[in-house]
């Protein structure tokens, strides 16, 4: 074999090795970045997927606990004891309130009106008690009603007034004045009174009327309480629409 011949055959081997060790080397290569790559892919597959099923659990019961409407376990139990609270507060805040209408019902219904059994009447005499026949105006005189029973009782309105004649054939129911009035209530032994507006008759009057005695029944009673009258005779006004002698209110 000659020099030349040997040149080139040293020269192709050389080029084979070199050929073959890039061919190697490109091989390495591609696996490793397959590898990295698949790895990679892997990897990241798995941090995806676990964040999406996390995301998708917490979606889930999100959804579910806005769908049903539901609360959890802790809320109910929390639920359920706020109920006997509220249900124990509210039975507590009735009770005194009952109780105490309770009570107030039953003391108001407790004081009833005074009958005419439970009262004393009695004309107010002395000092300015007396009416005045020669007063230019109106006089007065008053019937004291004192609570002779054992009882508290209430009394209000106008009582009624008869005037009568000594043998009992003359008899003036008295008009009631429009003046208003209110219930009192009277402990036993308590008073109140109620006047009657008079027209006394002067010396010389043409139609004197004398009452013998005063019949007051009081407010809301059938049975009366007759007096005997104290003072002189009246003006005679017995069909007088408006008459100058009338009765007003207790108290």
């Amino acid at each position: 074999m000659s020099a030349t011949t040997t040149a080139h055959t040293a020269r192709r081997r050389t080029l084979r090795i070199a050929a073959a060790a890039l061919t190697a080397a490109a091989g390495l290569t591609l696996t490793a970045c397959s590898g990295s790559d698949a790895a990679g892919a892997k990897s990241a597959g798995r941090t995806d997927t676990g964040v999406a099923a996390a995301e998708s659990g917490a979606g889930s019961s999100a959804g579910a606990q806005g769908s049903d409407g539901q609360a959890g376990p802790g809320a109910e139990v929390d639920a359920k004891v706020d109920a006997k609270v509220e249900a124990k507060a509210g039975a507590a805040g009735k009770q005194p309130g009952g109780a105490q209408a309770a009570t107030g019902a039953g003391s108001g219904s407790g004081v009833q009106r005074c009958h005419t059994s439970g009262l004393k009447a009695s004309f107010a005499t002395g000092g300015d008690a007396t009416p005045d026949p020669d007063a230019d105006g109106a006089t007065t005189t008053s019937i004291v009603l004192t609570n002779k029973g054992s009882s508290t009782c209430k009394i209000g309105g106008f009582p009624g007034v008869d005037l009568k004649s000594e043998n009992g054939s003359q008899s003036w129911s008295l008009r009631r004045s429009s003046a208003k009035h209110s219930s009192i209530t009277l402990e036993p032994g308590d008073s109140t009174d109620f006047t009657i507006n008079l027209a006394m008759a002067r010396k010389d009057e043409a139609h004197p009327w004398m009452p013998a005695f005063a019949v007051v029944t009081p407010p809301n009673e059938t049975t009366a309480l007759t007096l005997k009258w104290p003072w002189g005779p009246l003006v005679d006004q017995t069909g007088a629409t408006h008459p100058a002698t009338f009765v007003n209110p207790i108290g």
